[in-house]
């Protein structure tokens, strides 16, 4: 089931309210790492250790090199290739997002949770801890794109991965790892890059089931260890750090973000039109 159509945080993001919910956040924080910290520990080591980079850059994650008069991918063009996936944070009766104080309270933030229920999860704390906002506080999906283009504004958030998806980067990436999963994961494979058009579209998911029903179509091995071998991971973080200081005709703008439960070919229909 698909989420409803976002409320519009974005209206009133300039009076945001500052709820001094330190605990919180640090709880928040601390719960999130010892699990993936314990999921670390838990996974069996395999031999892979896998970065993603965008087709057909698959055996380079150098750093892009870019002259001085180079033109790198614009924050409208990243945040058009994140459009139609939602996640989910708490605000109060007016749309204004509720804020917490990162664990060394250094500066407030907003929580982003991929899934509802971890939103939920959020909103009770809320609830509990701030008594103004026992009534009013509720769950809010908003998408990627304009959380995107609220970061380029200066807005800080956090994002609360999906708890089953950090395992499932952890064991695609289980040589190696040691303290957990840093960031979003997302999943890719070369199998799946699309032409359209005199256009390449390289995939990105957010889910590893996705991308394995996705690959099942197209690779003759069986789900699990066959097809996890076409797939590589990385943090959602890191990609769009890469994208945001690479050049044109790169390779890097031909990502496009599918969002979860969809395929790559409905989503391309519904998002680029091609």
């Amino acid at each position: 089931m698909e989420p409803s159509t976002p409320s519009n945080p974005l209206l009133s993001f300039s009076t945001f309210i500052h709820q001094n919910c330190l605990r919180i956040g640090a709880e928040l924080a601390t719960r999130f790492g010892e699990t993936t910290r314990a999921l670390a520990c838990n996974l069996q080591r395999r031999p892979t250790n896998r970065l993603l980079c965008p087709a057909p850059l698959f055996a380079s994650v150098s750093q892009p090199k870019h002259s001085a008069a180079a033109a790198t991918l614009s924050s409208d063009h990243v945040a058009k290739t994140l459009a139609g996936t939602a996640v989910y944070t708490v605000s109060n009766s007016n749309n204004e997002f509720v804020l917490i104080s990162d664990p060394d309270g250094a500066k407030s933030i907003s929580l982003l949770c991929f899934r509802q229920e971890d939103a939920e999860a959020f909103l009770a704390q809320v609830r509990l801890r701030r008594r103004e906002l026992r009534s009013e506080a509720k769950v809010v999906p908003i998408t990627l794109d304009q959380v995107y283009m609220l970061k380029v504004e200066g807005i800080a958030f956090r994002f609360l991965p999906d708890p089953v998806q950090i395992k499932n980067a952890l064991e695609l990436k289980a040589a190696g790892i040691k303290s957990g999963f840093d960031g979003v994961p997302v999943f890719q494979s070369e199998l799946l890059v699309v032409k359209k058009k005199n256009k390449r579209y390289c995939p990105i998911y957010f889910q590893k089931e996705d991308i394995e029903k996705e690959l099942s179509k197209v690779s003759r091995a069986p789900r699990g260890l066959g097809l996890s071998q076409h797939i590589m991971v990385g943090s959602l973080e890191d990609v769009l750090r890469k994208m945001e200081m690479s050049e044109k005709n790169s390779g890097w703008e031909d990502l496009i973000f599918i969002p979860p439960g969809k395929s790559h070919s409905q989503h391309l229909q519904e998002v680029v039109k091609v």
